[in-house]
């Protein structure tokens, strides 16, 4: 045999290899699907985090996401690594260890200083909060419009107007799920009474509550 047919030889037979080692980790994936149930994406600190010390953009490459069976993922798990960019772990994590929105905290405001005259800090849950991370930051000092979205009455559609304009937006850190697309977040904002007690009876009733940022 030729050195030119025994190359071709050997990319044929490591190309041969390459797809039955494809196709048994796809069957092992699909046993695992069929036996511990469907996959879902879990964030994983690839080094050590110390307790203290912000989760800044530069760090989101030490973040991966893996696939583990959802009977196996822990509560408050994060899904995105964007979840925890300028959150604070309160204790160390270890390299190789899941992160939880317990874990982390968003960095520490004062939440009294600079409000106002009548305006309080007031936590409340809010969807999509994911979409003011895209930058990589976290969004903490900015002023927010705080939008509802009702639940449709009859035949007729829900209504969508702004609750709040224009209000301080104190701390956000994720939910009990994280700020995946359909979790959801805590937001602490600098509200009057009267804007505080509407947005609270908007977060028992309403289908949706959406913070907007005014930058």
């Amino acid at each position: 045999m030729s050195r030119r047919s025994r190359a071709l030889a050997f990319v044929l037979a490591a190309t041969v290899a390459a797809a039955a080692a494809a196709a048994i980790a796809d069957g092992y994936g699909a046993r695992v699907a069929r036996g511990y149930g469907e996959l879902r994406p879990v964030v994983v600190a690839r080094v050590g985090f110390e307790a203290g010390e912000a989760i800044d953009p530069r760090m989101a490459a030490e973040l991966e996401v893996r696939r583990i069976p959802a009977r196996f993922l822990p509560p408050g798990a994060l899904q995105d690594p964007a979840a925890a960019i300028g959150l604070i772990p309160g204790t160390a994590i270890p390299a190789g260890s899941y992160l939880l929105a317990s874990q982390l905290h968003p960095p520490h405001v004062d939440a009294g200083a600079g409000l106002g005259r009548g305006r309080h800090p007031v936590e409340i849950s809010v969807s999509g909060a994911e979409a003011l991370l895209v930058a990589g930051v976290q969004p903490v000092g900015e002023s927010v419009d705080v939008v509802v979205t009702t639940e449709p009455t009859g035949s007729g559609p829900g209504r969508t107007y702004v609750a709040a304009a224009a209000v301080p937006l104190l701390a956000l850190a994720p939910g009990a799920v994280g700020m995946a697309a359909e979790g959801t977040a805590a937001a602490t904002l600098g509200l009057s009474r009267r804007q505080a007690l509407r947005l609270i009876a908007a977060e028992s009733s309403a289908r949706r509550v959406t913070l907007l940022s005014r930058g």
